[in-house]
């Protein structure tokens, strides 16, 4: 029953009629059970309460037309009760709703499934049969399983605006409004450019091709390429491999001719269907064929005709990825957008970035609020391949999304960012300025950073230092771990723009999602891993071979280069690594190079490490926090994941109590004390940060302007009375709101933005 449940999934998560799809289901799932009758009501808010969207076995001429109010029938009941109901005697339960055009009188037994997507009910599925009886239990875990994974079908249908769900039948396209997770600030106004998985056919959407003239051009030169490379490993293994292994090639060869694979798709093409569409809906069939065999044998070659297809589509995809063009207002937008296609995108035409896997605080949306450019995370129910060339408007403070906006939408955001950019115009008279409190409190404000093209944007927004050097970044861009030669010259790089102002490098900081394609970890949870510290204390050559190269290139210079330890857990880590930082400076003053000792310094982001700070602070020369990763750890939350974002909360009660924790104990020992997790460039991070005494706020550069403004407006003694009644505070969503409320009350509104409002407050400067 498990194959028939996967396929029945699968059929239909492939169709791309949402009609269609749920109709396929109701008649598969009959069939499966054997059942008379299977249904699928789905909530409908204009018409409110659950519409007949499919049946098999019932009157089909009232799909779409028979509804039920929310707490009506026996199908209300489900919804109402959120659990599934199973009758052997349906007329005579209570809550039973007679309704005659449907033509359900004759059936007695009844199982009723709620469909449940976050805590909503979006419908009921629904089995009847005439002869009185309660489904077992199998019956009712089988529906159960398949309501589940159907629910995530029916939450996009009812985002893309089904008309079984609207009440509408509209495009999805124009003025099409989708949420996701706002990943970075801002509003941005372009065309969207869909950057697709790597040959990944399941991922492929179907679209009509612009020119079948084309199309065939670019099958025939993929189909082409795929031939070739079967003919040069047939040549290569000639000799080392047996006969009936290089046959499986040749058989390969013959699924390409024009009487095979290659000529179902060129028929598809020619009817009107994209290359790619085609090449996945020809592969599909023939593997939907293979896989019905009772044949083992013939069954495993479904597999080889899809490995053919993801070879073919690996040539289209490359093909075409080098005829991408990118417009001006360039907005990215993919199934998961990844911090190499940002850098592939020339920075001046990118205005905003889509991405439907990813949240927030994943490290594609820190990068983008980095570059300064809005970006919208988690949009799990965007049509994102139905987005080529269609107007957007990314507005990354709330995470909203419209498409082919009305005119009325378009002149709304553009005035808004007409608001921003006066702002923007008006902090950078603040660029020089000392970021001092209003009672004299100083704070000093550090970037982090990790691309050589964010220096010069964070020097031209005043940053006194940096506090984060993400230095995995140049290890990640390689196919090999870089020389010392390498990495001393891009750290001098970025010491020499900064004299004589501090720079603070991370060690090696891989593992968890920041892999290095050539160095694989392969874990079942890496985050719980092998990843920071962990992996260069048990990699001394590695770790050695950087610290020289950072301890080198602060030669001769003013400033001071401070050393981070990612990860640190425990005592031990710390005086392990500090051992090998000794062991480096002394080799390279053995070299003859004169170089100051480097400061050492930890990165708290494990709860363990905040109930060993004071311990930690007594053997470092300074502490900072890592708010991003000891947030994920204090809340269990994977940062990364869109399905619990909105469970990420870095106001978080427990997450406050535990920097104030850090706080104490560091000044307990009165050493300096840092932030580099994206809490310090919020508005409301800042203020609670900066009252808890964190001398050092360390932040994208983007951020680093309205964070001194905000400074600069308000007393420290404001901002602890505020922290004080924050400490008492049961849930983030009332810190929010009350750190909130005393910024706007102080005149400082302009940096607050809330689901209130669209608008800005439009007070000066100051």
């Amino acid at each position: 029953m498990l194959a028939t449940l996967r396929k029945i999934v699968q059929d239909v998560t492939q169709e791309s009629n949402f009609a269609a799809s749920v109709q396929l289901l109701v008649s598969s799932v009959r069939s499966a059970l054997g059942t008379e009758v299977c249904s699928i009501y789905l909530v409908n808010a204009d018409r409110g309460g659950y519409v007949l969207a499919a049946t098999e076995g019932l009157n089909q001429d009232q799909i779409g037309q028979t509804v039920l109010s929310r707490s009506q029938g026996l199908v209300g009941l489900v919804g109402t009760r959120a659990e599934p109901l199973n009758l052997d005697a349906a007329p005579s339960h209570r809550s039973f709703h007679y309704v005659p055009e449907i033509g359900e009188e004759p059936f007695n037994s009844f199982l009723g499934v709620p469909i449940m997507h976050q805590g909503r009910v979006l419908g009921v599925l629904v089995v009847q049969q005439r002869d009185p009886r309660r489904f077992d239990e199998f019956e009712e875990a089988f529906l159960v399983t398949l309501s589940a994974q159907l629910a995530t079908v029916v939450a996009h249908a009812e985002a893309i605006g089904s008309h079984y769900l609207s009440g509408v039948q509209r495009d999805i396209i124009d003025d099409g409004s989708f949420r996701g997770f706002p990943g970075a600030p801002g509003i941005g106004i372009g065309n969207g450019v869909v950057v697709h998985p790597v040959a990944d056919l399941d991922a492929v959407p179907l679209r009509p091709a612009t020119d079948i003239t084309v199309e065939l051009t670019l099958l025939d030169r993929a189909l082409e390429a795929v031939r070739n490379d079967i003919r040069s490993i047939i040549q290569d293994f000639q000799v080392s491999l047996p006969q009936e292994e290089l046959a499986l090639f040749d058989a390969y060869l013959h699924m390409l001719d024009d009487n095979a694979l290659a000529g179902d798709i060129r028929a598809k093409v020619r009817l009107g269907q994209w290359a790619q569409g085609a090449l996945k809906l020809v592969i599909r069939e023939h593997v939907n064929r293979f896989d019905m065999m009772e044949d083992p044998y013939l069954r495993e070659r479904g597999s080889d005709v899809k490995d053919l297809g993801v070879r073919v589509l690996a040539y289209l995809q490359r093909i075409r990825e080098k005829k991408t063009q990118f417009p001006k207002n360039t907005v990215l937008v993919g199934e998961e957008v990844t911090p190499s296609m940002l850098a592939n995108i020339p920075a001046d035409r990118l205005c905003g970035v889509i991405s439907v896997q990813g949240s927030g605080n994943s490290h594609v949306a820190i990068l983008a609020r980095a570059m300064g450019i809005p970006a919208v995370m988690g949009a799990v129910d965007i049509p994102a391949y139905d987005l080529e060339g269609v107007k957007l408007i990314v507005d990354g403070h709330y995470g909203e999304i419209f498409t082919n906006p009305s005119q009325q939408r378009l002149e709304e955001s553009e005035s808004l960012i007409d608001q921003e950019r006066m702002f923007d115009e008006e902090l950078f008279e603040l660029k020089e300025l000392p970021c001092i409190t209003q009672d004299g409190w100083r704070v000093q404000l550090w970037v982090n950073i990790g691309l050589s093209g964010d220096i010069t944007r964070s020097l031209d927004r005043g940053a006194e230092g940096i506090g984060l050097f993400r230095t995995e970044i140049p290890f990640m861009s390689q196919d090999r771990f870089p020389t010392e030669a390498e990495q001393r010259a891009l750290y001098r790089e970025h010491m020499e723009a900064f004299e004589p102002r501090p720079v603070t490098m991370r060690t090696l900081d891989i593992g968890g999602d920041k892999a290095l394609s050539y160095f694989p970890i392969h874990e079942e949870n890496p985050f719980l891993g092998w990843r920071g510290i962990r992996v260069t204390l048990d990699h001394p050559e590695i770790f050695l071979v950087q610290i020289r190269a950072m301890i080198k290139a602060n030669a001769g210079l003013l400033g001071d280069l401070r050393i981070m330890l990612p990860m640190i857990s425990s005592l031990s880590e710390l005086r392990s690594a500090k051992i090998l930082i000794n062991q480096a400076y002394t080799e390279v003053i053995e070299e003859g190079i004169r170089v100051k000792t480097p400061q050492v310094g930890v990165l708290i982001e494990v709860p363990a490490a905040v109930y060993q700070a004071r311990l930690l602070a007594k053997e470092a020369d300074f502490i900072a926090v890592g708010s991003n990763d000891l947030t994920q750890y204090m809340l269990a939350v994977d940062r990364n994941n869109p399905r619990v974002a909105d469970l990420y909360k870095e106001v978080h009660p427990a997450v406050l109590s535990a920097l104030r924790e850090v706080a104490r104990a560091v000044h307990a020992e009165e050493k300096p004390l840092g932030i580099c997790g994206e809490l310090a460039g919020t508005p409301i991070g800042a203020v609670l940060l900066m009252a808890m005494g964190y001398h050092v706020l360390s932040m994208n550069a983007t951020h680093l302007p309205k964070v001194k403004w905000v400074i600069r407006n308000i007393k420290r003694s404001d901002a602890r009375r505020i922290l004080a009644r924050v400490l008492r505070m049961d849930t983030a969503e009332e810190v929010e709101d009350y750190v909130q409320k005393q910024l706007v009350n102080a005149g400082l509104g302009k940096v607050v933005r809330t689901k209130k409002s669209r608008q800005l407050v439009t007070r000066g400067a100051g």
